[in-house]
């Protein structure tokens, strides 16, 4: 299979941040036959500067690196970017931490997309696109969506609600995200953790009951009134004016069924 580059003139920016000479020049190879423009960073300081510099589409991070855990600074980085007036990279970890654990703790740190070592380089290749698919909705339009009171910005990555501006996690943004293009339909924990934190499997932790309460209250305070409604065993949804649920005493008694009406 072949893959046609885009023009020149389009071509998208690729940060490859990367100790590993070998490892580095192997992403570099398929990177740019995909039609990237790469660069390298050897260190967590150089990826600082890199970020500050320019723009990148998607950043490729390693996490043992010196000066410290790549995934644990995703947030500086992206801090840079947002300082230096660039849009925040989409960030791939490639990492040889390839336990469900290690990859929990880095989607959580803020990843985007979370990929062990030893890659199959068909599987970076795939990872790759659909993140450049990703970065380029963001670019070409599609800036706004919204959900009634609720305004996200995909390029500025912000939330505004009934037009205050409301602080999100990189995290909670896409959560946020995929609640909105999915208002008023029941989406699934399953469909949140593939979607969302990109793990099709269940890693055993509440990570999306977590990061579900943390988003509610957010919104709830600034919009006066519930927006994410609770499916009991199955899921969430968003809506405009989703009623609260009632907390019931488990050991309650149900309440009676009422009468049939009568003709």
């Amino acid at each position: 299979m072949t893959d046609a580059a885009p023009p020149a003139a389009a071509a998208p920016h690729l940060l490859i941040v990367e100790d590993d000479t070998e490892t580095g020049a192997a992403i570099t190879r398929i990177a740019t036959a995909l039609g990237f423009v790469t660069a390298l960073a050897p260190t967590l300081a150089r990826a600082r500067t890199a970020v500050a510099a320019q723009g990148f589409a998607v950043i490729v991070l390693d996490r043992m690196l010196p000066g410290g855990d790549g995934a644990q600074a995703i947030p500086e980085l992206r801090a840079a970017a947002a300082r230096a007036g660039h849009a925040p990279g989409l960030v791939l970890v490639l990492s040889a931490l390839g336990r469900a654990s290690d990859r929990v703790a880095g989607l959580e740190l803020g990843a985007d997309d979370y990929l062990p070592k030893p890659f199959d380089p068909d599987e970076l290749r795939a990872r790759l696109r659909a993140l450049l698919r990703r970065a380029q909705d963001r670019i070409e339009g599609f800036d706004l969506v919204t959900a009634p009171p609720l305004e996200l910005r995909l390029r500025a990555r912000t939330l505004h609600v009934k037009g205050a501006h409301v602080p999100l996690s990189p995290r909670e943004f896409d959560l946020l995200e995929f609640l909105v293009r999915n208002a008023g339909q029941v989406v699934t924990r399953a469909q949140l953790l593939a979607q969302v934190w990109n793990l099709h499997f269940d890693p055993g932790t509440n990570v999306v009951d977590v990061h579900v309460g943390r988003l509610r209250r957010k919104i709830e305070e600034a919009a006066g009134h519930p927006v994410i409604r609770t499916e009991r065993g199955i899921g969430y949804v968003l809506g405009a004016h989703a009623p609260a649920l009632p907390n019931p005493d488990p050991a309650a008694p149900a309440p009676p069924t009422p009468p049939p009406a009568t003709q």
